[in-house]
């Protein structure tokens, strides 16, 4: 617990003389005047009378609560600003209609989210960022050490963007590159890294993949592509005239572009078929140089005078009726 105004602490200063002045008081209370006490000294006192201190006390405690009220307590965690070695990576994850294939058990979209949640889980200190794409691309999130927020977010990627049409249907790599890029640029982080994961081929946008590369060549941003898919022939379902007919193919998947981006970038291409190969990725970025990043915490602090003030009406109740009722001086 903290107080926002330890200044008023100060008051309790003033409980000394008052205190001082209450013990004065109580030794000038009204008594009985008669002519010989010597009689009464050997009676034991009751407990009525060994406990006519408890008002005045009481109304000491109701003081020195009052101070503490004014003093605003209040909880927060502990908060500051600490110096982390951390690099800055974007995560650009293939979200078109393809990624729902099986070949990656369970499927290839749940695999890559997996692994993507256990390498962010693992590097609590870098600043990780996320953008999806098929035929368009957008940033997910920006790059962030709220990792919780990012998991979440990350929970929230599916293949049903581009199946509800929020995005085009399609597999626009190069944009999906050139949206990380964009959020990298600006960074000051010695090691600056995409991880690019795809199962298909450059086939629309405006920006193809190899010139994206140039882009991130030109910043120093270094750049892993994975080519998540098993190679294997596949049954895809397909709509043919109002009924599901079943064909089979093999993934188009232009892994000579996907290797160029890696080369040109000093970057590595993976072909992955497993979510272990996709683990062997996250060790090649943990070799990479890291950078000093300022990580600041901050917490919400709560007003918790609350119980204070209930005390202080449970104390100025009691000396009230004590004082007026069984411990009452009688002048």
């Amino acid at each position: 617990m903290i107080f926002a105004n330890k200044e008023y602490f100060l008051l309790f200063l003033l409980l000394i003389p008052y205190i001082w002045y209450l013990w004065r008081l109580s030794k000038r209370s009204a008594t009985m005047l008669v002519a010989d006490t010597s009689g009464y000294s050997k009676l034991p006192k009751s407990l009525r009378q060994r406990l006519m201190w408890l008002p005045n006390a009481l109304r000491v405690a109701l003081i020195s609560t009052l101070i503490i009220i004014l003093a605003r307590p209040q909880t927060s965690s502990s908060w500051g600003t600490r110096i982390t070695e951390g690099i800055d990576i974007m995560l650009a994850m293939d979200v078109s209609t393809s990624m729902t294939l099986t070949d990656l058990v369970p499927s290839r979209i749940d695999a890559a989210k997996d692994v993507a949640a256990e390498f962010i889980n693992n590097r609590p200190d870098d600043n990780i960022g996320l953008t999806v794409f098929a035929a368009e691309a957008f940033t997910q999130c920006p790059m962030t050490t709220d990792h919780a927020s990012l998991l979440n977010m990350l929970r929230g990627v599916s293949t049903s963007m581009a199946e509800e049409g929020i995005l085009e249907d399609g597999t626009a790599v190069g944009l999906g590159l050139a949206n990380s890029l964009s959020r990298l640029k600006d960074s000051k982080a010695k090691s600056r890294v995409v991880i690019l994961l795809t199962d298909g081929s450059n086939n629309c946008g405006d920006i193809t993949p190899l010139q994206a590369a140039k882009i991130a060549k030109t910043y120093g941003i270094r750049v892993y592509t994975i080519a998540a898919y098993s190679g294997e022939l596949l049954s895809v379902p397909m709509q043919v005239g109002g009924t599901i007919q079943y064909i089979h193919t093999k993934d188009q998947v232009d892994e000579k572009s996907l290797a160029q981006i890696a080369s040109m970038t000093d970057g590595k291409f993976y072909r992955a078929t497993n979510s272990q190969q996709l683990r062997s990725i996250y060790k090649e970025i943990d070799s990479l140089e890291k950078s000093k990043v300022d990580v600041k915490n901050f917490s919400r602090k709560n007003e918790a005078y609350q119980i204070f003030a209930i005390i202080a009406i449970l104390l100025l109740i009691a000396e009230i009726v004590l004082r007026q009722t069984w411990l009452r001086r009688l002048p």
